[in-house]
C-alpha cells in the first residue's frame, strides 16, 4: 500500500514541476530507499540536477539497509563530501548484519566522530558473532554509555551462555549508573537468572516489573514464566501464565518446557492439549518440550504419537526431535527401534544421539554394542569423559578389570578429563560459584554457614 501512495506522490512531483527542487527530489529518493525500492531511488538520484550530503546519505543508507554493501561502499568512495555519523553508522550496521565484522571494525576505526550508536552497533555485532571478549573491550572503552549499550552487553553475555557475567554486569549497572532496567533489560537478564537458579534475584526482578507495570508486556511475562519454571517454582510459573491477558507461542512453550524440566509430564501434555484447543499452532520448540516431557515421564506411546503428529502440524522433525525420541526409546529398552530411527533419520548421528544410545546399552550391560557406539563417539568427541566412564562402568559390572584399565589409559591418551563438580549458591542477593574441594573461596565461610543451615533444615524435614 505504501509504495502505491509513494508513486502517487512522485506523480504529483512530476506534474507540478518539482523535479528540479533539491529538497523534493531528496525526499523522493529517501522515500524509495526506506521502502527498499532501490532501483527507483537510484534513478531519482541520477536524474537530480544537484545533490546534497543528505541525498548521498539517503541513497547509501538505503543500499546498506538492503544489504547491498558493494554498491554502498562504492558510493561512499565517490561521495564528494565526508559523511556524518548517521551515514557511517548505517554502513557499520550493514556490515554487522552480513557478519562482516572485519569491514565493520575497519570503518569504525576510520570514523572521524563516533557516537553511542556506533559503539553499540559494534558491540551487538561481536556478541552476535560469539566474540564476547571483543565486545566487552569495546564496551569498557566507550566514552559514554546509555541503557541500550548496557542492554546490548548484558544480552550478549546471555546469548553466549555466560549467565554469571551477565548478572555481574547487571549488578554493576544498578550500582554505578542511574539507569533503571527497561523491558529489554528484564527480558535479557531473566534467562541468566534462570540458568543460575538465582530465585531471590528473580523474585526481586518480578517485584520491580510489577512496580513499574512492565508486566503488561507479553515477552516480559513469558520470561518470568520461564525463569520461575527453571528455578523449580512451577506453580508460580503457572500463575503468571494464567494471569497473562494475552499469550504468544513462546508463552505456551515456556510453560510446557517448564513442566517437562520439572518432571511433570502429565501437566506438560495437558497444557499442550489446551494450546491446541486455543487453536495455537505448535512450532519446533513446542515439540521439543512435548517430547522432552514424554522422555522425562517415560511416556512411550505418547512420545511416538506426538513425534508422528509433527507432520500434521506442518513440521519436519529436526535432529533435536530425533534425539528426544531416541533417548526415550533407549531408556525404555527399545534398542532395535532406536537404531532403526537413527538409520532412517535424514541427519548424521551427532554426539548427543550417540551418547543416548551408549547410555542405553551401558545400562542394559550390552557391552559389545556399547563398544561399537563408543568407537563412533571417539571420532566426534574424543575428549568427552562421560562416554568413556559409561563403558568403563559396564566393564566393571562384568569384572573385566583389564578393559577398565584400558579405558582409563585411552582417556589419558585422548585428554578426556572429568571436570570438578561446580555449584552455584545465592548469598546476600549475589550468586557465588564454587567447585568440588574448594576451601579457599573468598566467601567460603559464608557459603559453609548457608550450607549448614540447609543441612539442618533438611534433617528437620526428615524427622517430620
Amino acid at each position: 500500500m505504501a509504495i502505491w501512495e509513494g508513486l502517487q506522490i512522485h506523480n504529483h512531483v512530476i506534474k507540478f514541476g518539482f523535479c528540479s527542487d533539491l529538497y523534493a527530489s531528496t525526499a523522493l529518493l529517501d522515500m524509495y530507499a526506506k521502502l527498499g525500492v532501490m532501483d527507483s531511488s537510484r534513478r531519482v538520484f541520477e536524474e537530480m540536477a544537484e545533490r546534497s550530503v543528505v541525498s548521498w546519505t539517503a541513497l547509501i543508507c538505503g543500499y546498506a539497509k538492503a544489504g547491498d554493501m558493494a554498491r554502498a561502499e562504492k558510493l561512499l568512495d565517490e561521495m564528494p563530501e565526508q559523511g556524518d555519523c548517521v551515514l557511517y553508522n548505517a554502513m557499520i550496521d550493514g556490515y554487522v548484519k552480513l557478519g562482516d565484522l572485519d569491514s565493520a571494525q575497519s570503518l569504525f576505526n576510520q570514523m572521524p566522530f563516533r557516537n553511542v550508536v556506533s559503539w553499540t552497533t559494534m558491540i551487538n555485532g561481536y556478541c552476535n558473532g560469539g566474540d564476547v571478549a571483543s565486545a566487552r573491550l569495546l564496551f569498557d572503552s566507550m566514552p559514554e554509555k546509555n541503557l541500550v549499550s548496557w542492554n546490548a552487553m548484558i544480552g550478549g553475555y546471555c546469548q553466549n551462555n555466560q549467565p554469571r557475567e551477565a548478572l555481574t554486569l547487571f549488578h554493576q549497572m544498578q550500582s554505578s549508573t542511574m539507569f533503571e532496567p527497561d523491558k529489554v533489560t528484564i527480558v535479557s537478564i531473566l534467562p541468566a537468572i534462570a540458568d543460575l537458579g538465582a530465585l531471590y534475584l528473580g523474585e526481586w526482578v518480578h517485584s520491580f516489573v510489577q512496580r513499574k507495570k512492565l508486566d503488561r508486556a507479553i515477552n516480559v511475562c513469558t520470561a518470568l514464566v520461564d525463569m520461575y519454571a527453571k528455578c523449580g517454582e512451577i506453580k508460580k510459573a503457572k500463575k503468571i501464565f494464567d494471569e497473562m491477558p494475552e499469550k504468544e507461542i513462546a508463552s505456551w512453550n515456556a510453560l510446557i518446557n517448564g513442566y517437562a524440566v520439572n518432571g511433570c509430564a502429565k501437566e506438560a501434555l495437558e497444557v499442550f492439549l489446551e494450546m491446541q484447543k486455543e487453536r495455537v499452532m505448535p512450532n519446533d520448540v513446542t515439540m521439543i518440550g512435548v517430547l522432552s516431557a514424554c522422555n522425562h515421564g517415560g511416556l512411550m506411546e505418547e512420545g511416538r504419537r506426538w513425534f508422528k503428529a509433527m507432520a500434521e502440524f506442518g513440521l519436519t522433525p529436526k535432529i533435536e526431535h530425533y534425539g528426544c525420541m531416541i533417548d526415550l526409546l533407549g531408556r525404555a529398552g527399545c534398542m532395535e527401534e532406536a537404531e532403526k530411527l537413527i538409520e532412517d533419520m535424514p541427519y548424521e548421528a551427532n554426539g548427543i544421539i550417540l551418547t543416548s544410545l551408549l547410555f542405553a546399552y551401558g545400562s542394559s550391560n550390552n557391552v559389545k554394542r556399547a563398544e561399537r557406539v563408543l568407537n563412533k563417539l571417539l571420532h566426534l568427541e574424543p575428549t568427552n569423559h562421560g562416554s568413556y566412564v559409561m563403558l568403563r562402568n559396564a566393564y566393571a559390572v562384568e569384572k573385566r578389570w583389564e578393559d577398565v584399565e584400558g579405558i582409563t589409559r585411552l582417556m589419558r591418551m585422548n585428554g578426556a578429563r572429568k571436570e570438578a563438580g561446580c555449584s552455584v549458591i545465592e548469598v546476600d542477593s549475589k550468586v557465588w560459584e564454587f567447585v568440588s574441594g574448594d576451601t579457599v573461596h573468598p566467601k567460603w565461610d559464608m557459603i559453609q554457614s548457608v550450607l549448614w543451615q540447609l543441612y539442618i533444615h533438611m534433617r528437620r524435614q526428615q524427622t517430620w
